[in-house]
């Protein structure tokens, strides 16, 4: 039955245990696919290299727009609604036991077995959609640190006055290169090595640019900033007082965004026990409260240094200028993190498009004839599909090369739908919850609240984007 399905998925491998295969069922999970590895600790990996990723550097920004009472507290409410909602999301990865239900592979397959119907096809087209959008901001945020490691060598050399501008658009397309090459890479499966480099390198630049920022707070002789932010005067007005708050909060949804691949990080978890649930909730626990320790410090600090002019990106907008070798070094980390990071995002999108091509077309030699060398799988649909999404987002990010505006825009877009509305959902449906019921109603008040914030910062961010847009000429970067 299974093989004579439609063609929208493919047939999951039947496994018999005989003599003949016996030994090959041991390296089998109970789906038929290959046994699964994945521990806590990659699980955490994966997490930590999807959360702290570019977003970390417009925190002090972020802070800035909304002073000191409401920006912390804004990161606190953001990280428990990012930690609530991904436990309950992880209960969803399997349909019916925790242990032994129907694995659900992919973000969109759980909204499918416990939803169904048009909220698939809604759940698809933000998912994939802003996982495009990621992709496109982790390119203009590479771009930036690249091209700020040759800045900072040409301030420390001609001195601070000098303009040392430069085309972001060279170094744009040198991480497309690079991603072309990592885009071989088949699966999740493969890429923890990767996640785990990535995860240590953002660790790496957080803490230069975390003690970069107290010691320019130690030179200040104390903290700057104020408890409501920026100051409305002549440089900025009530409007923009107002589109920047609100942008603010995008960026903060930003982030903290990684639900949209937790049920992918999630299958790569070894089988039960304990159930790949209760190891996802663990390494969700540890990664949010990591992050938001690194964030607190990170934005705070960043604040306290600058204050009203803290920069959208920390370690590029030159709020530091010495020593330029550290600057130097920070930035690398951010590159290779994001190197990572493009990866963990676009799996999923790649994943998608590749299974509903074997799908359609089984018998063909360009789709399934791979040759794997190391952890590459080189195949002609693969090299030519994979190369072609790096090649369009690396192109739309050479036209759009607003980083702090782009970054608000996809938190705010992406933040209620995924991070909240679908998870709320298939929990309620998923353990029955009773509709009028106490708990029914708090997470039904936790999605309307979470839809509000998401509304209110997409605003923000158009109104930003199009007033940056007013004085762009495309390829100019």
């Amino acid at each position: 039955m299974a093989a004579h399905e439609g063609t929208n998925r493919v047939a999951p491998m039947e496994v018999t245990v005989e003599a003949g295969n016996a030994g090959e069922s041991a390296w089998l999970d109970d789906d038929g696919r290959p046994q699964r590895a994945g521990t806590f600790w990659t699980a955490s990996a994966h997490i930590i290299t999807a959360v702290i990723g570019s977003g970390v550097l417009s925190l002090a920004w972020a802070i800035a727009q909304l002073g000191w009472v409401a920006g912390p507290a804004a990161m606190l409410l953001f990280a428990f609604v990012t930690y609530y909602t991904a436990t309950l999301l992880a209960e969803c990865y399997r349909t019916g036991d925790p242990e032994t239900g129907k694995r659900n592979y992919t973000y969109m397959d759980a909204v499918r077995s416990n939803l169904g119907g048009a909220k698939v096809a809604f759940c698809g087209v933000i998912q994939y959609a802003n996982l495009v959008g990621v992709a496109i901001g982790y390119t203009i945020a590479s771009s930036i640190s690249m091209k700020a490691i040759r800045r900072a060598g040409c301030f420390h050399t001609h001195g601070h006055a000098e303009p040392c501008s430069s085309s972001s658009i060279p170094y744009m397309i040198v991480f497309g290169a690079v991603q072309i090459v990592f885009s071989q890479i088949p699966d999740f499966d493969q890429i923890s090595w990767l996640s785990i480099v990535a995860a240590v390198m953002s660790f790496t630049y957080s803490s230069i640019g975390l003690s970069l920022g107290i010691a320019q707070t130690i030179s200040n002789g104390g903290f700057k900033g104020s408890l409501t932010g920026i100051s409305i005067g002549a440089s900025v007005t009530s409007t923009q007082k107002v589109w920047h708050s609100l942008q603010a909060f995008g960026d903060i949804a930003f982030a903290y965004s990684f639900s949209n691949i937790l049920i992918e990080i999630q299958d790569t978890i070894k089988a039960p026990p304990p159930s790949e649930s209760k190891v996802m909730q663990k390494a969700t626990r540890l990664s949010v409260a990591t992050t938001t320790i690194f964030y607190m410090l990170c934005g705070c600090i960043g604040y306290a240094a600058f204050g009203d002019a803290a920069p959208d990106n920390l370690l590029t907008g030159f709020g530091f200028y010495e020593p330029f070798w550290l600057l130097d070094v920070a930035n690398v980390a951010i590159v290779v993190h994001l190197v990572g990071a493009y990866q963990v995002f676009c799996q999923p999108i790649f994943a998608f498009v590749e299974r509903r091509a074997a799908a359609s077309w089984p018998h063909s030699a360009f789709i399934s004839r791979e040759l794997r060398v190391g952890p590459f799988a080189l195949s002609l649909f693969r090299l030519t599909w994979r190369s072609a999404f790096v090649c369009l987002t690396t192109v739309v990010a050479m036209l759009l090369p607003f980083f702090g505006n782009v970054v608000g825009f996809l938190g705010a877009v992406s933040f209620w739908p995924l991070t909240v509305y679908f998870p709320v959902e298939m929990y309620i449906k998923q353990r029955r919850v009773p509709r009028g019921s106490t708990k029914w109603i708090c997470l039904q008040t936790l999605s309307i609240s979470c839809l509000a914030v998401s509304i209110a910062a997409a605003a923000g961010s158009v109104a930003d984007v199009i007033d940056a847009l007013k004085v762009y000429r495309p390829f100019s970067g």
